[in-house]
């Protein structure tokens, strides 16, 4: 069965438009949480891959009745866009979590982030090759301001490498992060935004727990209690932030955000995501920025600034086979 998706990409100036920002905005700012949350579980001792898996599965629970609800008995159009549902789960869910936390095993974090969100550059490259639309100057500058602002924030220059596996990993969560801003952008299935992060999750989950069954992804968890902003809390406490506000809201969100802006502004947005991490830190961890790095943070807003004033849109929809 086959959907055609007829969506004009909206303008940057459409009602549309300024909805998908403020979801953009609403899901970096979430995403960034995943740091405060997902950090004190894993000084309490679980490791990478229980708390991932335990914070798809929690945020699947806790969507399934809000997807149901929003389905509204169209089952139908999950199976028409089955195979797209399942690209999700396994790309823009599990391949970007798993490829970040196998990178960071032999590369520092910085850098492991920055080649993970040089997948917008993929974007821009899918649209150019899928659509013929190349991106104009203005595009392509604002975007490597970005990244290289995001690179100060970071502090991506005075870190070493220890292993070139780890490169690779990082580039395997680019590509997933580039794949996530396409099928969300360009979905013309009509399954909502919130089904199908709920689809995605349950799949990511099911995904990284063979990947856990045979041996690529260890785990381990514990009942004891954690430090969340300086103050020891309940391990609950913790993961219900990582699966309410980091997982199902700002998957949801993000989703909605790529629907309405297109898949290359949305991505860059998302780049403020490491910008809200580090002024959740600030603000309930106390570390302070440096001068270079409130300066980089400033490059990275001016050049999402100059991507979001181009105005050039994305490749039409395309169809979504299923």
């Amino acid at each position: 069965m086959t959907a055609t998706a007829a969506r004009a990409v909206p303008a940057p100036s459409t009602p549309a438009a300024q909805r998908g920002l403020l979801f953009a905005l609403a899901s970096a700012a979430a995403f960034g949480t995943s740091g405060i949350f997902g950090g004190a579980l894993l000084q309490a001792g679980w490791t990478p891959g229980s708390a991932v898996i335990a914070r798809m599965l929690g945020a699947a629970l806790l969507l399934a009745p809000v997807a149901v609800a929003q389905l509204r008995g169209r089952w139908h159009l999950l199976w028409a866009a089955r195979w797209r549902a399942l690209a999700f789960g396994v790309f823009a869910m599990a391949g970007c979590q798993l490829g970040f936390f196998a990178a960071v095993e032999t590369v520092p974090v910085s850098l492991a982030l920055l080649i993970e969100y040089s997948g917008v550059l993929l974007v821009v490259a899918w649209a150019w090759t899928a659509g013929g639309r190349r991106p104009r100057p203005r595009t392509a500058l604002g975007g490597l301001a970005a990244l290289a602002g995001l690179a100060l924030v970071l502090g991506v220059g005075g870190a070493a490498l220890a292993g070139g596996t780890g490169l690779v990993w990082a580039g395997v969560a680019g590509v997933c992060l580039a794949v996530y801003f396409v099928l969300a952008a360009h979905d013309g299935s009509g399954v909502p935004a919130l089904a199908m992060a709920w689809v995605g999750m349950v799949v990511g989950a099911a995904v990284l727990g063979a990947a856990a069954l045979v041996g690529l992804l260890p785990l381990a968890a514990t009942t004891a209690d954690v430090t969340l902003g300086g103050a020891g809390v309940p391990w609950w406490a913790a993961l219900a932030g990582v699966v309410v506000v980091a997982t199902a809201f700002a998957y949801g969100t993000g989703i909605a955000a790529a629907r309405r802006l297109s898949a290359a502004p949305a991505s860059f947005v998302a780049l403020t995501e490491v910008l809200f991490a580090a002024a959740w830190a600030w603000a309930l961890l106390d570390q302070r920025l440096t001068a270079l790095q409130l300066v980089g943070g400033a490059v990275v807003l001016a050049g999402i600034a100059v991507v979001r004033s181009d105005g050039s849109p994305d490749v039409p929809a395309p169809s979504a086979a299923g």
